[in-house]
């Protein structure tokens, strides 16, 4: 049979894992957040620089890995 001290610094062991496994979360959300950002930037300045003739067709595929990556990381936010 535990006593309730035993049972207390479990409970506690337990809150303070969750709570790390909690900011280990949030510091990855805000990680990936920041990337999308940067990627979005990408993006644009690729757009513009194409609308405005100084990217040929021929870097489409700086585009397609642009979009790639945001898209991977939107379905790790799912």
């Amino acid at each position: 049979m535990k006593n309730a001290n035993e049972r207390s610094y479990s409970d506690e062991d337990a809150n303070l894992l969750l709570q790390h496994e909690v900011e280990i979360m949030e510091s990855i959300i805000e990680s990936k957040s920041k990337y999308r950002k940067i990627i979005h930037a990408g993006i644009a300045r690729w757009v513009k620089d194409f609308q405005e003739g100084r990217i040929e067709i021929k870097t489409v595929d700086d585009l397609k890995k642009l979009i790639e990556i945001d898209l991977e990381l939107q379905r790790d936010d799912l």
